[in-house]
């Protein structure tokens, strides 16, 4: 069964850093391309962050662009995001997403993990 396990939220103050990780499981991830997306309360959910399968290009939104940073390591079916210099609205919850090479094959996503931070 495919499934996708995010780790690594919790409470950090402004101007700190957290790593999040998203381990993958039953399915072929190296074929994905892996994005995080994030949502506050009450509002939408938007794409932070994705890292194509091959080559690792890269894309960010513009409110963490300098900030964040995407990478992945095929051999152990992980996908972090790196996030430094947070700011306050920087809270939300965080979702691992993997997206498939074609439209036959299904869309994952993780159950998220809450990113605070702190004024």
């Amino acid at each position: 069964q495919a499934e996708l396990v995010e780790s690594g939220g919790g409470l950090v103050q402004a101007g700190g850093s957290l790593r999040l990780s998203c381990a993958a499981s039953g399915f072929t991830f190296s074929s994905y391309t892996m994005s995080w997306y994030r949502q506050a309360p009450g509002k939408e959910r938007e794409l932070v962050a994705s890292i194509h399968s091959m080559p690792h290009i890269s894309i960010y939104a513009d409110s963490v662009k300098g900030r964040f940073n995407i990478s992945r390591d095929n051999a152990k079916n992980l996908v972090y995001l790196q996030m430094n210099s947070l700011k306050p609205e920087d809270t939300s919850i965080y979702f691992c997403k993997g997206r498939p090479p074609g439209s036959s094959f299904p869309t994952y996503w993780g159950q998220g993990t809450q990113v605070t931070v702190s004024p």
